[in-house]
């Protein structure tokens, strides 16, 4: 990551977060950048994998998000197995959600599969939708 991007890792819901470092000079005003960053997640949001009722931000195949001080998009992503059926189309979804969100000027989607995805990335969101309790 470079100086000037602002990162967002997705917390699995039973850890916690420090506080958020001091934005540099020149980076997005905090404002905007919530803004951005709740615009994106929504995005992320409006995705799914065919095969799961869940999205894939509550399923936590989103690993990172960097928000450059340019509001280019950077998105490191998993699947839920490597062999998924749509693993060479669902980047291309990825990127499509995000450039439509006003403001963003461009998207990369970066799959790994280091660290490899488990049921513990999963939010409570869509433990309920695929009744997982």
């Amino acid at each position: 990551m470079t100086d000037d991007a602002t990162r967002i890792d997705p917390i699995p819901e039973n850890e916690t977060s420090a506080a958020a470092p001091a934005a540099p000079a020149g980076a997005i005003p905090p404002e905007e950048l919530d803004r951005l960053t709740d615009d994106i997640i929504a995005a992320l949001k409006t995705v799914y994998d065919p095969e799961i009722p869940a999205d894939i931000y509550e399923l936590g195949l989103i690993y990172r998000i960097d928000i450059s001080d340019d509001r280019y998009i950077t998105i490191d992503m998993t699947l839920t197995a490597p062999g998924c059926p749509v693993a060479g189309e669902m980047p291309g979804w990825v990127e499509t959600a995000v450039l439509n969100v006003p403001g963003v000027s461009g998207c990369k989607v970066v799959m790994t599969f280091d660290p490899p995805w488990d049921q513990s990335r999963m939010s409570d969101e869509a433990r309920v939708a695929l009744d997982m309790w």
